[in-house]
């Protein structure tokens, strides 16, 4: 059964952090607010909490297309590789409600070594960033986003945890999340382009 949790975005409490953090690093999935829809994630260096994420959404690891929840750019050359055009337009964007889609780097977990590219995101939430920080390292993530369900479900964190509770660990409640996912930019060759506008204004490519 999922654990529900409260943490308050404006200050999120250090103790309740790490308690999510000690269930992320046992190899716990968690679901958290981010600054767009509720995410479903795990630590990126537990390959069965991965094969867990996989199996849930319905697809081989391998081929997924999971995000990398990163607390700032500071640590980002390990999972991707960046030049400085690429870097300025980040660094404009970041934190916010992208996900930036860059060529892998070669020191990428093993489970992700046959990936050509990854998704990057610097959520503007200080709840999940401070997870990320507390944690050490990337947390693999999915939106819990359904087209199909009603909204509530993937917006009310009370109802989350009740459609989760059997599948996850820990429901963390932030506070009702958006319905809009972020907006995906491709860099990955070259000229920025859009794969998916959301939230975040694409305009400004």
């Amino acid at each position: 059964m999922a654990e529900l949790i409260k943490i308050y975005e404006e200050n999120p409490s250090p103790k309740e952090i790490e308690k999510v953090v000690k269930v992320l690093k046992n190899g716990g999935l968690v679901i958290y607010p981010t600054d767009t829809v509720y995410g479903l994630g795990c630590d990126i260096t537990n390959n069965a909490a991965l094969e867990k994420i996989a199996q849930i959404k319905g697809v081989k690891l391998e081929k997924s297309n999971f995000s990398f929840i990163v607390a700032d750019l500071s640590n980002l050359s390990e999972y991707a590789s960046i030049d400085n055009q690429n870097f300025k337009i980040l660094k404009r964007n970041l934190p916010g409600p992208y996900t930036f889609i860059l060529p892998g780097s070669n020191s990428l977990p093993s489970v992700f070594k046959k990936k050509k590219t990854v998704g990057i995101r610097v959520p503007n939430n200080n709840i999940c960033r401070a997870l990320v920080t507390a944690l050490g390292n990337p947390i693999v993530s999915t939106s819990i986003k359904d087209e199909d369900e009603v909204l509530e479900y993937t917006t009310d964190p009370e109802l989350i945890a009740e459609k989760w509770e059997k599948l996850v660990d820990v429901v963390i409640d932030g506070g009702y999340g958006d319905n809009v996912a972020s907006s995906v930019i491709d860099l990955s060759e070259g000229d920025p382009e859009i794969l998916r506008e959301g939230k975040g204004d694409v305009d400004i490519f």
